[in-house]
């Protein structure tokens, strides 16, 4: 009989290790996943930005540059730091720890045309987190987009808190679920919601409200100041 506690003891207490051993690695997978891609793709966005802010040096005033990133994305209330955006929201793009502008299913406008839709779409943890706050955006906020030449500044009107994650009625070039019904110059911007999952959807809609030509000093707009 004390044989056989003996066995069910060590059998526990096995056990018991290997949870705590899992529950260990768990813990360091979650670090990995929540602050260590966090740290690689800011590094890496860093790089491609400063890549980008040296080419629109280099050369004189023209079009937007889409080859190496389209600009800098600026939205206060999400906390400030400026997010490189460059085509594409696959991972391969999204990983860097950037913004992406829809290619498919729906093609995105690019800020600079006379109407259409500016679709965007980043990482809300892990890989930058560069949407982490979305959340935070309120009817009224500034989004200003910085290109080589122009800051285009857009101003927050709707947000859909939830949707499906296969609803691509949201970026449409006119966006009606936000309410809007005729051409216009939108914004939007997307993410994965509930935080730490990928089931849903969060979307912001702005309404572009003016543009302002970049001077010698890269003067920031009021919003940004």
């Amino acid at each position: 009989m004390a044989r056989a506690r003996s066995r069910i003891a060590g059998v526990i207490s096995v056990f018991g290790e290997l949870l705590i051993t899992a529950g260990v690695l768990m813990g360091l997978f979650v670090v990995y996943s929540l602050w260590w891609t966090n740290v690689l793709a800011d590094r890496e966005a860093d790089a491609q930005g400063d890549a980008v802010r040296d080419s629109w040096s280099d050369t004189g005033p023209g079009a937007l540059d889409t080859k190496g990133g389209v600009g800098f994305l600026h939205v206060p209330a999400m906390g400030g730091d400026e997010v490189l955006v460059k085509a594409g929201t696959s991972a391969d793009v999204l990983n860097h720890g950037v913004a992406g502008y829809y290619t498919e299913p729906i093609k995105s406008a690019l800020p600079q045309d006379r109407t259409g839709n500016f679709t965007l779409a980043a990482h809300r943890d892990g890989h930058g987190a560069k949407f982490h706050n979305i959340h935070k955006l309120k009817s009224g906020d500034p989004i200003v987009f910085e290109t080589k030449d122009t800051w285009f500044v857009y101003k927050v009107y709707e947000t859909l808190p939830k949707t499906s994650r296969f609803n691509v009625d949201v970026l449409q070039p006119v966006p009606k679920e936000s309410g809007r019904t005729k051409p216009g110059r939108y914004i939007t911007l997307t993410t994965c919601t509930p935080i730490l999952t990928s089931d849903f959807r969060y979307i912001v809609w702005g309404e572009l409200v003016r543009t302002e030509k970049v001077d010698g000093d890269r003067t920031k707009p009021a919003e940004l100041r």
